[in-house]
């Protein structure tokens, strides 16, 4: 039986093994680069970096830490106006809004499910016929990162 060897991927398989799901994509810092690109150009990055904004806070330890973490969340993503506004149900923010005073680790969960819900229905699938895409998996280019790859 052959032995699969996965300790190195040429960046173009990379690249293709993106389109899996977006879990994969998400957990690679190139894919996740590249993403965050596309987002960018169609104006709705604001749904990616709340993704990753409430991963972060998952991790968090410290109890003031997360008192000020979220506090940084739902002024820069959940209130009314706020600079990277994310589209989500009114019940959904009005229930972090009631939770915000004394929040827990997974007061951002279930918006944090609807953002990651329209990104793999909306976002990912426009991101798999995108040109950012089709000029990743096409390239032939191996070696540095930052020659390939012309948005880093």
């Amino acid at each position: 039986m052959p032995v699969k060897c996965c300790f190195y991927r040429s960046p173009t398989t990379e690249a293709m093994a993106w389109s899996e799901n977006m879990d994969t994509l998400l957990a690679n810092e190139v894919g996740l680069d590249a993403f965050r690109t596309f987002l960018k150009s169609e104006f709705s990055e604001e749904n990616v970096e709340f993704w990753l904004a409430c991963e972060d806070f998952k991790k968090t330890k410290n109890a003031e830490k997360i008192a000020s973490k979220a506090q940084m969340i739902y002024s820069e993503f959940i209130e009314a106006d706020a600079p990277k506004e994310i589209n989500i149900d009114f019940s959904t923010r009005d229930l972090i809004s009631k939770n915000i005073a004394e929040p827990t680790l997974k007061c951002f969960d279930e918006a944090q499910k609807l953002i990651y819900s329209l990104m793999a229905k909306d976002s990912f699938p426009r991101f798999l016929k995108s040109e950012i895409y089709k000029q990743l998996v096409n390239s032939q280019q191996v070696g540095n990162h930052k020659k390939w790859f012309p948005f880093l």
